[in-house]
Parts: C-alpha cells; sequence; structure tokens
C-alpha cells in the first residue's frame, strides 16, 4: 500500500472524528465505529473526501465492500486496488 494513500486515509479520518485524534495515532487495525465512534454519515464523508483526495472513483465499490470497511487497513487495502499515486 502506497505510503501516501494510508497517510491521505489517516487524515480524512482524523477530519470527521467527533473528538481530535492526531492522524499519526490512529490504530489501523481498529474498528473505527468501536474505537474512533464514527458514525455511518462520518464514514459517508470519509470515504467520499478520501476518494476524492485520492482520485478513485466511489462506485468502484458496492454496498457490501463498504459495510467492510470497518478498519482503517480494509478501507486503504480496498483503494489501493483502485488508486494510482496520490498527490499527482
Amino acid at each position: 500500500m502506497p505510503v501516501e494513500l494510508e497517510t491521505a486515509a489517516r487524515e480524512q479520518l482524523s477530519a470527521v472524528l467527533t473528538h481530535e485524534v492526531d492522524p499519526a495515532a490512529l490504530d489501523l487495525d481498529a474498528d473505527m465505529v468501536g474505537q474512533y465512534a464514527l458514525t455511518s454519515l462520518n464514514k459517508v464523508l470519509f470515504l467520499t473526501e478520501l476518494c476524492e483526495s485520492t482520485e478513485v472513483d466511489l462506485s468502484h465499490f458496492t454496498e457490501d465492500d463498504l459495510a467492510g470497511m470497518k478498519t482503517l487497513r480494509d478501507v486503504t487495502e480496498a483503494l489501493a486496488r483502485h488508486a494510482g499515486p496520490v498527490g499527482n
């Protein structure tokens, strides 16, 4: 997984959380709902912004794909399959 994708994912998740968490402190394997109290609305905002910043079309993912994205690692691995270099 490109480091840039992980960085973008950490930054986008941190930006939508209701309590401040430094992006570097986010655990890639933590359940985003259980550990960080990510709401379904904030998950949509997070994934929308992340897809936009990484130029990955959200339409690559089904509803089941999105439901299966429970950890930050799940998200980054799913996007990595469709992402080119971030920041170009």
